[in-house]
């Protein structure tokens, strides 16, 4: 064999691999060449900016059907709740517990937010109780609070409506027990579209209900232009018995002309102004805490009261006699205070 032979022989094996290692790297830019084309046209086929912002639209939303109290059938994400600003609660029509006291609470909130509830705010309350609560029972019991437009009272079939709660985080494992007082008295607000979901007490606030429904959740991103909390007024800081009267009975009543800046819901039960005056301190402080067995012994001040206030049962609130009794005390020193005895006996 010649040494050009030899040559060719010892350098075939280098010659493989070097070409194999060219046909690798070709291979792997052509791949590398297809991802780039693939990520750059996959904006044209994906979801939209608000879709992929949040998981909160119809892949988790139950589309229940619902009925609302003039007889119409609705989808719960379609036509409830998509691209809306919304409060959802969950009550029934007999109950004698805290669903009234909810119920007054939300129509302070529609009276301060006017025009936009119906607009772009929207109430839900849906029963738990299906069998008993139909449209014509809702439609009744929403007259009697006076509530407003763009407020929905809604039925619909009980299983699909125990999915609902617990897709809202709403239903309490181990202790609600559906139509009973055991079951979750929370609110749940939230915007559809941003994702930006939060659960309230029944209790709460309604100026902070207000303002987060108008307000944080609307436009959440942009900054507080309000006045500086150094320029605000001095609060005194409230009794047991006022912090009560204004979480537990403010809702249905007021306290004085001035009380609420206007929104004391006197249609719903009578100012308490006065009140010490006028009843006995046992049924006062009796009636705080167990109005419905007073209403189930047909009381007669209980009935007059009950049937001149369109049948809206007093809610017992579980009181005890100390909490009924720091109530009473805080309704005589505002009595005292705007309406001195003095003048009250010239009257």
């Amino acid at each position: 064999m010649n040494r050009e032979g030899a040559d060719m022989k010892m350098h075939t094996p280098r010659s493989r691999a070097l070409g194999m290692h060219l046909i690798l790297m070709l291979v792997t830019c052509l791949l590398a060449s297809r991802v780039l084309v693939a990520h750059e046209a996959a904006p044209s086929v994906s979801a939209s900016p608000t879709e992929s912002a949040t998981p909160w639209g119809g892949d988790y939303f139950p589309n229940t059907l619902l009925t609302d109290q003039d007889g119409r059938q609705l989808r719960f994400f379609d036509d409830l709740i998509k691209g809306k600003v919304v409060v959802i609660n969950f009550i029934f029509t007999s109950c004698s517990d805290s669903c009234p006291l909810e119920t007054a609470r939300l129509r302070q909130v529609q009276k301060l937010l006017g025009d936009r509830v119906g607009q772009d705010i929207f109430f839900y309350s849906i029963s738990i109780d299906p069998l008993s609560d139909t449209p014509d029972v809702l439609k009744a019991y929403a007259q009697r609070f006076k509530v407003g437009p763009g407020w929905k009272f809604l039925t619909g079939e009980f299983a699909d409506v125990t999915d609902l709660r617990k897709k809202l985080g709403l239903f309490i494992e181990g202790v609600d027990n559906g139509r009973s007082k055991d079951h979750n008295l929370s609110l749940i607000i939230g915007n559809q579209t941003t994702g930006r979901w939060m659960k309230s007490s029944p209790f709460e606030n309604p100026w902070i209900l207000a303002d987060q429904l108008a307000n944080t959740l609307q436009n959440w991103k942009q900054p507080s232009v309000e006045e500086n909390y150094a320029n605000a007024p001095e609060i005194r800081p409230p009794s047991n018995g006022e912090e009560l009267f204004r979480t537990r009975c403010a809702s249905c009543h007021s306290l004085g002309p001035m009380d609420g800046q206007g929104i004391g819901m006197r249609s719903i039960g009578p100012d308490l102004i006065g009140v010490t005056r006028l009843r006995d301190p046992a049924w006062l402080s009796r009636w705080i805490r167990e109005p419905d067995r007073m209403l189930a012994e047909k009381d007669p001040i209980a009935m007059e009261l009950f049937e001149r206030f369109d049948k809206i049962p007093m809610p017992n609130l579980r009181l005890d006699e100390n909490a009924a009794q720091s109530i009473v005390g805080f309704l005589q020193e505002e009595t005292d205070r705007q309406q001195p005895l003095q003048a009250a006996q010239t009257q």
